[in-house]
């Protein structure tokens, strides 16, 4: 069993930064695919950025190269910096870990982009 927890979330304008930590509770952390999504009302959620075991990244295409997921095994931690953030990256993002049919989710941070 894995628990996540985010922080990291809040309100900031158009063109600044954000960082969004993923706190992981359990054993074997480092076994896991983890991965930010994001979702706004009334839409599904989507992916941000992934980070596999073995270092593979993917990010989703609105990203840009605006965002850079990483991850530290030896805390638990997963880190999502967000750079150049524009009101429609606004939503409650989630921390995802995955291992197989293991699948857990966080509670999800609120970030808002607003001016």
């Amino acid at each position: 069993q894995v628990q996540l927890v985010e922080s990291g979330g809040g309100l900031v304008q158009p063109g600044e930064s954000l960082r969004l930590s993923c706190v992981a509770s359990g054993s074997n952390f480092r076994t896991y695919h983890v991965s930010w999504y994001r979702q706004t009302p009334g839409k599904q959620r989507e992916l941000v950025a992934q980070l596999t075991k073995g270092n593979a990244i993917t990010y989703g295409d609105f990203v840009n190269g605006r965002f850079t997921i990483s991850r530290d095994n030896a805390k638990n931690m997963v880190y999502l910096q967000m750079n150049s953030l524009q009101p429609e990256d606004t939503a409650v993002y989630y921390c995802n870990a995955f291992q197989g049919a293991r699948n857990y989710w966080g509670r999800g941070t609120q970030v808002t982009v607003s001016s």
